[in-house]
């Protein structure tokens, strides 16, 4: 059994609370908690080769890319996202958002979270590197 106190990273519009990251969980599964304010851009268009992506939307509306269409979601809808297909997220609404996001198997999503802060800035190139060594591959757009 594995007890971990709440922590948070803070993005100044949204922050991701690590419930159950992967390094608690044994790399079975991680589980963040999202939260987003009001017309906030979110995640864009991305896929991930080694891992599933799930949203639950505990409060607010939120609008999720499925890899062919834009589509709203509200308190207790679900989107499961495969290995390799594109999906994004965005805040459209005038409320702020609230979901929770699970990683499948739960590979180390937290450093990405902890690093990206860090990473923005950087060359084209070197921002491709970071983000395919956090298997995250953007789309063209």
């Amino acid at each position: 059994m594995t007890f971990r106190p709440a922590s948070e990273v803070d993005f100044s519009t949204s922050s991701a609370r690590f419930v159950a990251p992967g390094s608690v969980t044994n790399g079975e599964f991680g589980l963040f908690e999202w939260r987003m304010d009001a017309h906030q851009p979110g995640a864009r268009p991305h896929f991930h080769k080694t891992f599933s992506e799930s949203f639950y939307v505990l409060e607010g509306e939120i609008t999720l890319f499925d890899g062919d269409e834009w589509i709203k979601g509200g308190e207790g809808d679900f989107l499961y996202v495969p290995p390799n297909r594109p999906h994004a997220f965005r805040n459209d609404s005038d409320a702020p958002v609230r979901m929770l996001i699970l990683f499948s198997p739960g590979i180390a999503r937290e450093n990405f979270f902890l690093e990206v802060g860090a990473a923005k800035g950087l060359p084209p190139e070197e921002m491709e590197a970071f983000y395919a060594r956090h298997d995250q591959y953007n789309l063209p757009g």
